[in-house]
């Protein structure tokens, strides 16, 4: 479709001009709306299948809700491009997850309609919780925030996640007006799995009986019998009259949130009517909608989890543009799930963890072939890490994979759980470093300079496939206690990857060249690059202009960031008297920290020049654009070593 045949959409700037129209126009607007997103995600790759799903929730929340001084939370993100093209940003949208681009999830210091940071699922119960009580305490000095209403939208895969929990056994306890939106369509990148999911599937309310109770605590309330004591024993009376009628417990109704539902989540007319019946209705409710991931689109129906984030796609068609890929280096992630699963063939106390990610790190290779070995946890990074130590505890060796940016959710864990009694587990950081267009809350920036002050724990990132696979397999003998593996995201620099599996020395480097005037020391798949950079330095003659000989490089693979390798930095602290560090991940603690200390404990007195990710949040954009900002990309470098 031709964007001028946007009728509709095209008179919309801001929801102020959504509202001017008459709920009888709201399914084009919905289908226009759609149609956009298609067209923009398939040549400007994003999340796509999740804002597909929920474009008449969009739609009809900007419609009935005086938006932005009335608050949309959204969860996770993956689903916000329709709010951000119904909020001032439809021009600008061809710019998403682009470089100086609009941001790839919703964050206030892009848009005023854009209530709170939304990159990790399950915080959006809490920090609307947080709004609502802050306009309930403010009410009486701003007239804007007496009448403010506040809404969470969270799917059924973010409800799984314990900070929801947590939210909603406060909702329950704190007086509040609190909206709660469960946008449930069975899904979250791959398919939702736990109990909260499957209790869900099960749970069905009779509408009627929704309608005639909601009708009656009206007129109720209209002739002041029903005040909020009289209100709350109601509640409890009927939803203790409905589970025995049912036979069903509502775990919302038992925590005195009332709830509505489910109904259909494309229906938007419906949708607009029910949210105007719940709008000014005192107290906390949730209201369960029943969505399909990819509405709309019919690749998208059918394969959600490929369709989460497809990459470049024929609009008409639904060919995805994938590339040949047959004489490229693997991605990380797949060598780590190929040599999963070798590992487990030969290892049965071997098991996998996953706290719903068994696509995105690969562990799907081993959950087809062994099912029951398997666990994929849902939306829970910390239960992820303590159910593997108590696996652990009782004779497994769990290999626990978590995205390096969602394992912050799990420090404690990692502390508590694991650490303190050093028991054999496997974690897997995947995603580590810059991630490219996900931006600020999905970059692996702080795992070593978080993890690196723990005890017990070896922490290591290999350089290529082959140090990747040999890290695995040390991990998982016996005696080497809790051990980190950190990887990034994207390919590696072997097409011949497989190698046999072997032992690596714990908190054994690598000497890669020899070199008198300065040593580079590098960790993880950056030495690659650097290697090569160095390679190029060497190979050429001194300048015959200056006369100034090419200096002699020497490069390390610090292989291990925990324990360092003494003997090789005694090395090195006794023969240069230059040192440059360069690392993917915060440069403020990290591994160019640990070596700084290490020789300023053993008294030698180097100039030290760390590279890594600078004392700030790094914005989204491609891999090289980041490196650039953060100075290691190719010619920082070369800058650096002349």
């Amino acid at each position: 479709m031709d964007p001028k045949e946007f009728k509709l959409l095209n008179k919309i700037k801001y929801p102020s001009d959504l509202r001017k129209f008459t709920t009888e126009q709201l399914p084009e607007v919905c289908r226009e709306l759609r149609e956009n997103i298609i067209q923009e995600v398939s040549v400007n790759p994003g999340h796509f299948a999740s804002s597909l799903g929920v474009i008449e929730i969009t739609v009809a929340l900007h419609y009935v809700f005086n938006t932005p001084s009335d608050r949309i939370v959204w969860d996770v993100g993956h689903q916000a491009y329709g709010h951000k093209i119904l909020t001032g940003r439809r021009e600008q949208f061809g710019t998403n997850r682009k470089f100086r681009g609009i941001a790839p999830f919703p964050t206030p210091t892009e848009s005023e309609y854009d209530t709170f940071t939304c990159g990790h699922a399950s915080n959006s119960i809490s920090a609307a919780l947080g709004m609502a009580v802050a306009a309930e305490q403010q009410a009486t000095d701003d007239p804007s925030a007496a009448n403010r209403h506040v809404v969470a939208v969270i799917g059924d895969g973010a409800m799984s996640g314990g900070l929801a929990f947590e939210g909603l056994n406060n909702v329950s306890s704190t007086p509040n007006n609190l909206l709660i939106i469960l946008n449930d369509n069975d899904m979250s990148i791959d398919r939702a799995v736990g109990g909260m999911e499957q209790y869900l599937l099960n749970l069905d309310t009779n509408a009627t009986y929704n309608k005639l109770r909601f009708k009656a605590s009206r007129w109720l309330h209209s002739k002041g019998y029903l005040n909020d004591d009289r209100r709350k024993g109601l509640i409890r009376l009927s939803n203790a009259l409905k589970s025995a009628l049912s036979h069903q417990q509502n775990i919302f109704e038992g925590l005195n949130i009332r709830y509505f539902g489910p109904f259909d989540g494309h229906d938007v007319k419906n949708i607009v009517r029910v949210l105007n019946q719940l709008k000014d209705m005192k107290g906390p409710k949730l209201l369960h909608l029943h969505t399909t991931k990819g509405k709309g689109y019919k690749p998208a129906e059918r394969q959600a989890t490929v369709w989460h984030a497809p990459g470049m796609f024929d609009p008409v068609t639904g060919l995805r543009k994938v590339q040949n890929t047959d004489n490229m280096p693997p991605k990380f992630q797949d060598v780590f799930g190929h040599t999963l699963l070798e590992l487990a063939r030969q290892n049965p106390r071997i098991v996998g963890v996953t706290p719903a990610m068994p696509t995105g790190c690969s562990m799907s290779i081993m959950m087809k072939e062994m099912p029951g070995r398997v666990f994929d946890v849902g939306i829970a990074e910390g239960h992820a890490v303590t159910f593997s130590g108590g696996m652990a505890k009782d004779g497994m060796m769990p290999f626990c994979n978590i995205y390096s940016a969602f394992s912050q959710r799990a420090y404690d864990n990692i502390i508590h759980d694991l650490a303190i009694l050093s028991l054999p587990v496997v974690i897997c950081l995947d995603r580590a470093g810059l991630v490219g267009p996900d931006g600020p809350t999905h970059h692996g920036m702080f795992d070593m300079a978080a993890l690196r002050p723990i005890p017990n724990l070896t922490i290591a990132s290999p350089m290529d496939e082959h140090e990747m696979r040999k890290l695995m397999y040390t991990a998982q003998l016996p005696g080497k206690g809790t051990f980190v593996i950190r990887y990034p995201r994207g390919r590696g620099s072997l097409v011949d990857w497989r190698c046999p599996l072997e032992e690596v020395e714990i908190g054994k480097g690598r000497k890669l060249r020899d070199g008198s005037d300065v040593a580079v020391l590098t960790i993880g798949p950056i030495g690659v690059e650097v290697g090569n950079f160095i390679d190029e330095l060497q190979s050429r003659p001194s300048s015959p202009v200056t006369q100034q000989p090419t200096l002699k490089i020497a490069h390390y693979d610090m292989r291990f960031l925990k324990p360092l390798d003494e003997d090789m930095l005694y090395e090195i602290g006794r023969k240069f008297s230059r040192i440059i560090t360069i690392e993917d991940g915060a440069r403020n603690g990290g591994m160019g920290t640990a070596v700084l200390e290490w020789m300023n404990d053993h008294g030698f007195t180097p100039k030290i020049t760390r590279v890594g990710m600078p004392d700030r949040f790094i914005e989204h954009g491609t891999i090289e654009q980041l490196k650039q900002i953060c100075g290691y990309d190719k010619d920082s470098i070369k800058q650096l070593l002349k």
